[in-house]
């Protein structure tokens, strides 16, 4: 017997971007009876944003109190002080500054809608790109073998089967480690094309209308539509809405890059209420090893898109803010000490945001000892003082409701932080 969930996680949703607007004829056809408006009742909605090649936590959330830090980075290095040619940092409170070119954070730090966590990093010491995301997004930092990612098994952890294929998407080419697993997830790279991947299957692109159309006759018609009526009514209705004219609300002006147009689909998904409930998007150019500049250049540029396009995603949000939570994660940071080429090398603790209305916002939570060598980890990096899983769980625990730490991050027994209200 076949069910629902079956249906769904054996590909009968496993869409390649097939003819026009990418939806198979069949298929069309299929949806064209299902005359209900929408049929998902909303619910809370986790945003995670990756910021591959490791972010320099020290120069976008700056200790500028730190004197060792200025001795470590002397062409680096930036102040709060409102003096000199450069921008000064943005003070948060006293201690830390904000980078100039994140200025779209600071109203919402301070109305406390938006946390940072310093010093958060991997308890594995790996300086391997590759492998330091992978024990991220398995959210198994010491075990390579890990089937699953940590969003995945939050969305088995939602305490539902999925009733629509939209519930974690990923606007990515591929989807990511991170939604590896048994429950249903979608990688979309543009909604205009509806290019749909599954995990694992890259050859299956040019077998997908064959393989779909297969499974299609061999499912009953009844099954079809009495298990699989929410799920091709949110395909008709992401079909039906021109995504390619889409207005943001509110005044929001999302910027013309990668993260801006992944976050104003996303954006777009919510609004259209087809079940999402986790959302994946990328940022990449994080890996800072030569000319990284200071309030200009390569940097700058990074975190200006960084903030300028969540902020846009906030502000289109409107009265749905209370429903949405976005988090921020990188792989690991930057060496406290600048190298010769003007840039910094791989590191370990980095910072985090989390923006919503449920987060302990306007705080810069986490430890940061003074940086003099005796505190650095091998005497030259930021050390972890806060474990990525203690945030990733509260995230979840709070936001999404789920309270199986057991299962979400099988090897941790750590510690909340109180970066989440209640």
């Amino acid at each position: 017997m076949t069910t629902r969930r079956g249906f769904i996680k054996s590909g009968g949703l496993a869409l390649f971007g097939i003819g026009i607007g990418g939806i198979p004829a069949f298929l069309s056809e299929a949806v064209a009876g299902i005359k209900a408006p929408g049929l998902f009742q909303r619910k809370k909605i986790l945003v995670c944003i990756f910021q591959r090649g490791a972010m320099d936590g020290l120069m976008a959330v700056t200790p500028f109190t730190d004197q060792y830090l200025k001795a470590a980075r002397p062409t680096l290095f930036m102040s709060a002080a409102k003096n000199g040619n450069r921008k000064p940092l943005i003070d948060l409170d006293n201690r830390f500054g904000l980078h100039p070119s994140m200025s779209a954070f600071e109203p919402m730090f301070r109305e406390k809608q938006l946390a940072i966590v310093h010093g958060i990093g991997s308890p594995n010491n790996t300086r391997s790109h590759f492998d330091a995301q992978d024990y991220m997004e398995s959210g198994t930092p010491f075990k390579k073998g890990t089937a699953s990612g940590w969003l995945n098994r939050a969305v088995g952890l939602l305490g539902h089967d999925a009733a629509t294929p939209f519930q974690a998407v990923s606007l990515t080419s591929s989807l990511p480690r991170a939604f590896y697993g048994d429950n249903p997830a979608l990688a979309i790279s543009n909604l205009q094309d509806f290019n749909i991947q599954m995990r694992g299957n890259q050859s299956g692109a040019n077998m997908a209308a064959k393989s779909f159309e297969d499974l299609y006759d061999k499912t009953s018609s009844g099954l079809l539509k009495n298990t699989g009526k929410d799920s091709f009514e949110a395909i008709k209705m992401l079909q039906k809405t021109d995504t390619k004219n889409y207005k943001p609300t509110n005044g929001a002006v999302y910027p013309v890059t990668a993260l801006g147009n992944s976050l104003k689909q996303i954006a777009q998904l919510i609004k259209m209420d087809v079940g999402l409930e986790v959302a994946f998007a990328e940022s990449g150019g994080w890996d800072t090893h030569f000319n990284q500049g200071t309030d200009t250049g390569i940097f700058a540029r990074n975190v200006n898109d960084l903030s300028n396009s969540i902020m846009a995603f906030w502000t289109d949000m409107g009265t749905l803010q209370d429903d949405v939570t976005v988090m921020t994660m990188t792989e690991f940071g930057r060496t406290v000490k600048q190298n010769g080429t003007g840039g910094t090398d791989h590191g370990r603790a980095s910072c985090n945001f989390i923006l919503g209305n449920d987060v302990e916002g306007g705080i810069v939570h986490g430890k940061l000892n003074p940086l003099s060598v005796e505190n650095l980890e091998d005497g030259r990096d930021l050390a972890v003082t806060t474990d990525f899983r203690s945030v990733f769980s509260e995230v979840a625990d709070k936001h999404l409701k789920i309270n199986n730490d057991k299962v979400l991050f099988p090897d941790w027994r750590g510690e909340k932080i109180g970066v989440m209200k209640g």
